[in-house]
């Protein structure tokens, strides 16, 4: 120990070696629950890319793990530590470095929020479409890390369709720099690809080349409220084949419902089984609501609410803000995150609700309905074991039900530490196989972010 902290603070500035025990411990864990975290020998905080390289040369030298983190509010587990390790955060490398409008896009450092992004480009009429839901606090490096996604997937993508470049820190110490500054590019094997969604297993994003895109109008909203849910995802189904872009399509079942109602008085009638919220934010959106809303009518709405400007649109979107707060308010949650066609989303909606009937837990599920990503959440009582332990098996049968729809068990929270298993079940013995042979070749010791995802 003693050692290991002299060698880092050989090459680090004052402060940016911690090894108070109450600071280093806070930085010990995610969001994820029923995830186990170790216990780290000491936390950095590197501000330049030449300090990374010295932690991680000190780190093979060594033989120590290094856990590399970003803000922590992922939800896998993809940043606990383990006992023993370097935790590397990367909040204080947050400079935005350069905003190019002509070339479309950005470069930034690992430990810029999302959102503070956001806000620097549209100053340009620029817009970084990929929004996570903790977009106020989440990192860019975090982001793409999990390969993050958001509300705006089902028109923008995710993450990985924003990330031109990367440069990256080997468990050596060596810097890697991958993918270009050009609009097209296809030289060599996509290592950028491979590294977004790698969750710190491969290498440490420090720098990152993002596109850009033209700033959208803001969105015009509407809802649609549904007796069944298996009407709402017929309307989602009917929108996508009829050849709509919606900027989102979100879509909350009763159990969320009720949850946001309770909390917020927001005036829905109890025979609301479901709410879909559908945005457009092209040229013709006024057109396009009124289009979808007939959709929405003649697949069983039992009530369509469009809007009529950036206000009411507003209004709509906050029973969606509310849905994960409404749900926490019920009890401990555990959030799942899997994705399945859209043509079976009634069939995992379904499926979900019958294992909550089996499980006697109230499960209640909020959709990126326009990509089938689906979080069910898992409502139960911490201080009950047999509870916990129903829980825990209910989110087990979640993610079989969504591989069993062809789907996978995750879309943008990552693997982590709680769907290791499962991630093996859904690559196969070849393709996991594969992945664990790239891994060995980028970290041949195994020290970066050891026990996550393979």
């Amino acid at each position: 120990m003693g050692d290991l902290v002299e060698r880092l603070a050989q090459g680090l500035p004052e402060g940016a070696v911690v090894v108070d025990p109450d600071v280093v411990a806070s930085y010990a864990r995610d969001m994820a629950g029923f995830c186990a975290a170790g216990v780290p020998a000491v936390l950095v905080l590197p501000r330049t890319v030449e300090q990374v390289q010295h932690v991680l040369r000190t780190a093979t030298d060594l033989r120590v793990p290094v856990v590399p983190q970003g803000a922590r509010t992922g939800l896998s587990g993809g940043a606990n530590a383990v006992d023993g390790c370097i935790v590397l955060s990367l909040v204080a490398m947050d400079r935005i470095l350069e905003i190019d409008p002509v070339n479309r896009l950005a470069v930034v450092e690992p430990g810029v929020v999302n959102a503070v992004l956001s806000r620097a480009v549209a100053e340009h009429g620029l817009a970084y479409p990929p929004d996570p839901s903790s977009w106020e606090s989440c990192t860019i490096g975090g982001n793409i890390g999990t390969g993050a996604g958001g509300l705006c997937c089902v028109k923008y993508g995710v993450t990985a369709e924003y990330v031109l470049g990367l440069d990256v820190v080997l468990a050596d110490g060596r810097l890697l720099r991958t993918g270009r500054r050009t609009a097209k590019g296809v030289a060599g094997y996509d290592l950028t690809r491979l590294l977004v969604g790698s969750e710190g297993t491969l290498g440490v994003v420090v720098q990152a080349v993002l596109a850009l895109r033209p700033e959208p109008a803001p969105p015009l909203v509407l809802a649609a409220e549904f007796a069944a849910t298996e009407a709402a995802c017929a309307a989602v189904c009917e929108v996508m084949a009829g050849g709509f872009a919606p900027s989102l399509m979100e879509l909350m079942d009763a159990t969320t419902v009720r949850a946001v109602n309770e909390m917020a008085a927001m005036g829905l009638p109890e025979s609301t089984r479901a709410l879909l919220l559908v945005a457009f934010d092209g040229p013709d959106q006024a057109a396009e609501v009124a289009a979808v809303a007939e959709l929405c009518r003649a697949a069983g709405a039992t009530e369509v609410v469009p809007a009529e400007d950036r206000a009411e649109s507003e209004l709509l979107l906050q029973a969606r803000r509310l849905a994960l707060p409404a749900l926490d308010r019920m009890g401990t949650t555990m959030i799942d995150d899997v994705a399945v066609p859209r043509s079976r989303l009634a069939d995992m909606l379904a499926g979900v609700a019958r294992i909550a009937e089996r499980g006697r837990l109230t499960i209640g599920v909020v959709s990126h309905a326009g990509d089938g990503n689906t979080h069910p959440v898992v409502v139960f009582d911490a201080s009950d074991p047999e509870e916990t332990a129903r829980a825990e098996h209910s989110f087990e049968e979640i993610m079989a039900l969504g591989l069993e729809l062809g789907g996978t068990v995750t879309g943008e929270h990552g693997i982590g530490l709680l769907k290791r298993d499962w991630l093996a079940r859904e690559l196969g013995p070849v393709g996991l196989e594969l992945q664990r042979q790239i891994k060995s070749v980028f970290d041949p010791l195994g020290i970066l972010n050891p026990g996550k995802t393979l």
